[in-house]
């Protein structure tokens, strides 16, 4: 499956380690993840030399490609809140993992689209079996 994973970059980088074991979760499983990048300690040396406008075309087509998204929301990031919105207009089934003592806007607590899954977890050992359970579901 072509997963488009989605994390905080210039937000905070503080979940680095959750995001890279999201990521080698993923690749370990068979997925593609274009996005894979985001989850290096090094990413904002690397994005530097991109400009926004490149970023943005490449990251709203590696979107357009994905079968789904998944995003680490514990840091709050407007890309990320961008990234999702866009997927549910698209149509793509999208999980919001965020660790359970952060708190989370609303905006995406409350939010009642069919495609929308939320996932609060203690830990990478909670969270890898959901992500692993959401894949499953919405390849059926």
């Amino acid at each position: 499956m072509n997963i488009y994973f989605s994390c905080s970059i210039t937000g905070g980088r503080q979940d680095q380690q959750v995001y890279h074991e999201i990521v080698q979760f993923l690749l370990e499983n068979g997925h593609h993840v274009p996005t894979a990048h985001l989850a290096h300690q090094d990413v904002m040396q690397a994005e530097k030399v991109v400009s926004a406008q490149s970023v943005y075309k490449r990251d709203m087509r590696w979107l357009k490609e994905s079968d789904a998204l998944i995003a680490e929301v514990s840091t709050p990031s407007h890309g990320v809140g961008y990234e999702i919105a866009v997927a549910l207009t698209l149509g793509k089934p999208t999980l919001c993992c965020f660790q359970r003592e952060r708190r989370v806007s609303k905006i995406l607590l409350g939010n009642t689209h069919l495609n929308l899954h939320l996932y609060a977890y203690l830990n990478i050992n909670d969270l890898l079996p959901a992500i692993q359970d959401f894949l499953v579901n919405i390849s059926e």
